[in-house]
């Protein structure tokens, strides 16, 4: 009962929320970014989710307990207001399940329980759930039986997960090898959908501010290059793109537009 994380006497439905178990980024130059989730990106989606009467179950790749990413404890994530950062740190730190997710492989044949799947943001997914093959047969289930599938962020390379060769796009993108990634995509389930993610125009404005180096590669390069139709707009504006039972939102400030748009798609699958 560990992973189940509500206090709820009634609830609607189970929603999976995916995290990375990643805590690093290698990246070029042999340089190295801590990393992990968002703070903001698994916050607002999990309040709206509660308060619409859901209940959140955490996994993780290997059942690891996921880091925060330390860049994300920011008050110009939260409106600039200091109190909701530290009442948002508390509420995050409510959640039991999230210290003791279930393992992705213990999930991944019992998907049919859940209402729909929520992946953060954050780098971290760019380095293990790209390529987790649990992962990929979890979100296949949820886009056969298109339920909502939402991902903000860097979230949305964890789609990359369904691709028949998952494993070799992987490191063919790692590699810089962008001429290979159409081929690799071949068979690809999200090919052809609309989604928004963390941009090319905003990676390099945080990449040596930040992240301390170049990124590996820019996650809408690599979408754009499996197949799908990348829908972002303006840098660092809110943004939160639908296309069929996929979910998307840009960044960090999209958090509520995308959380809106998450439980627009529940309320109208359960009607």
């Amino acid at each position: 009962m560990n992973a189940v994380t509500s206090n709820q006497t009634f609830s609607k439905g189970k929603v999976l929320v995916v995290m990375s178990g990643a805590h690093l980024l290698e990246m070029p130059d042999n340089k190295v970014y801590a990393t992990g989730y968002y703070l903001n990106e698994l916050a607002t989606p999990l309040r709206a989710l509660i308060k619409a009467g859901y209940t959140p179950v955490f996994a993780s790749p290997n059942g690891d307990a996921p880091t925060m990413d330390a860049s994300s404890n920011d008050a110009k994530f939260f409106g600039n207001d200091n109190a909701k950062r530290m009442e948002t740190l508390r509420f995050i730190d409510s959640f039991e399940g999230l210290r003791h997710p279930l393992k992705l492989s213990d999930v991944a044949g019992q998907t049919q329980s859940y209402a729909a799947v929520f992946v953060p943001g954050g780098h971290a997914p760019m380095v293990d759930l790209v390529k987790d093959k649990d992962l990929g047969k979890i979100l296949l289930s949820f886009h056969e039986t298109r339920r909502p599938t939402a991902l903000i962020c860097h979230g949305p390379m964890a789609l990359l997960s369904t691709l028949p060769q998952t494993e070799t796009f992987d490191k063919a993108l790692n590699a810089g090898d962008m001429a290979s990634l159409p081929a690799l995509a071949q068979g690809w389930p999200y090919a052809g959908y609309k989604i928004a993610v963390f941009s090319k125009a905003e990676e390099l404005q945080i990449e040596h501010p930040q992240l301390g180096g170049r990124a590996p590669y820019y996650n809408d390069e690599a979408l754009k290059a499996a197949g799908a139709q990348i829908q972002n707009a303006e840098s660092w504006k809110p943004n939160a793109v639908v296309d069929r039972e996929v979910i998307t939102g840009q960044q960090p400030f999209s958090d509520t537009a995308f959380a809106d748009a998450l439980i627009a798609q529940l309320e109208k699958a359960g009607k």
